[in-house]
């Protein structure tokens, strides 16, 4: 591994305007300078660097879409294969993270409650903690992660990490109420009414979307989320069938792969996958099938039924003519084409929205349009002094965008608290 990373950071050009960090980088991770001090034999400051970026520089290295990012826009693709940054920054992250020196400001007396230990609330509780502010974090789960934990297989993202993360997290002084759901006995004002200068709301998408098809409640049907969740306890049989293309559902076939199942099927509505090209071509070498131009209509006991699609040449039409570029071919069913297709077990992954706990509980929490927490350009929501970013807010997105979007946040917080005091 060390030496696959040395030959990669020697091939990084060191561009005086480098798109890998200005375009690819949702975060905007100095990588030049990482890769400089790595080759310089300083990565304790490279992981320092890092860290201070991107408090959770070490999970994004491996999670992240590298090729629509930063490996997507290294100029080193263009006319060839493009540097690892991934693992580069993986490498240093890793080899570092016990070592790294975080010397928090004093405490200014202040209390922050974070509700959600995912990759926000992480984020937050971190940030805030450096600053001297007292840190309780509430978690639903038993250990913190969330998504990370919850939604993301093991061999995507060992657990183990996140177990670092928790310890060096208690070193910083966080304190953690696991098995805790604030929104049941305990909402947000009780939080206030206690002394915490200001909430801030991490609890991410856990509710699945619907098909909303005739079947979806049989005992062969299940969400990709709650599969990820704990793929141990389930029985899916020999034929699996996923309705879905994105990453999740890139995980959870891998994951049935690896638990048994023989025959795992994605089903896909047109020509591509949702999912990153990596994702894609990961679960082809792990033997998951694809099905393209299927669009389920019901399920029964002993499979799904699907109907065909082919390309809208209407559709596709009356765009060129309005000179309209479509983004993607609009596809429909062709008539008369409904067959079933066997399988043991139905698996939908097809997103998730927030869960509506603490909004049933805190009326005076406003929804967007879309039936997400509804938050300012400060990520503030319409409690003041409560704060929120991640998922809840924009529904499930990347990792990496709920950390940025966080790290903002968390300033604005700091102001606002400041300016109460």
């Amino acid at each position: 591994m060390s030496v696959h990373v040395i030959d990669e950071a020697n091939r990084c050009l060191q561009c005086p305007n480098p798109r890998c960090r200005e375009n690819g980088c949702p975060i905007h991770t100095n990588i030049p300078e990482m890769i400089r001090l790595f080759k310089e034999n300083r990565m304790m400051e490279a992981a320092q660097m890092l860290f201070e970026n991107n408090p959770l520089s070490m999970v994004c290295s491996l999670v992240c879409n590298h090729g629509n990012q930063c490996e997507g826009n290294c100029v080193r693709g263009i006319k060839g294969e493009p540097i690892h940054i991934s693992s580069i920054e993986n490498y240093i992250s890793d080899s570092c993270f016990e070592r790294l020196e975080l010397n928090p400001a004093p405490s200014n007396g202040m209390k922050a409650a974070v509700i959600g230990a995912g990759p926000a609330g992480i984020t937050i509780a971190i940030i805030l903690a450096l600053k001297g502010y007292s840190i309780t974090v509430f978690e639903t789960h038993d250990k913190i992660g969330g998504i990370l934990r919850y939604g993301i297989p093991e061999f995507r993202l060992p657990k183990s990490i996140l177990d670092r993360y928790y310890k060096k997290m208690r070193e910083l002084g966080i304190k953690f109420r696991p098995n805790f759901s604030i929104g049941g006995s305990t909402g947000i004002q009780d939080l206030l009414d206690d002394g915490y200068k200001s909430v801030f709301i991490g609890t991410g998408a856990w509710k699945p979307k619907r098909l909303g098809v005739p079947g979806e409640t049989f005992g062969n049907v299940f969400y990709a989320i709650n599969y990820l969740n704990n793929p141990d306890v389930y029985e899916l049989g020999d034929k699996v069938a996923i309705i879905g293309a994105g990453n999740a559902a890139m995980d959870v076939a891998r994951t049935a792969i690896r638990h048994g199942s023989k025959e795992v099927v994605v089903y896909v509505r047109g020509d591509s996958v949702g999912a990153s090209e990596a994702e894609y071509e990961y679960a082809k070498v792990d033997g998951v099938r694809f099905e393209f131009r299927k669009a389920i209509v019901r399920i029964e006991d002993d499979g799904a039924v699907f109907s065909d699609m082919e390309p809208d040449e209407e559709k596709i039409a009356e765009s060129k003519a309005k000179g309209e570029e479509l983004k993607k071919t609009p596809f429909k069913v062709i008539p008369n084409s409904e067959h079933l297709i066997p399988a043991d077990s139905i698996i939908i992954a097809i997103s998730q929205v927030p869960q509506d706990r603490l909004v049933n509980h805190d009326k005076d929490l406003k929804l967007n349009e879309k039936g997400n927490l509804a938050t300012d350009s400060k990520g503030e929501t319409s409690l003041p002094g409560v704060f929120a970013s991640g998922d809840v807010v924009t529904g499930a997105k990347t990792v990496v965008a709920a950390v940025a979007v966080s790290k903002q946040i968390a300033e604005d917080m700091d102001k606002y608290m400041k300016n109460k005091d």
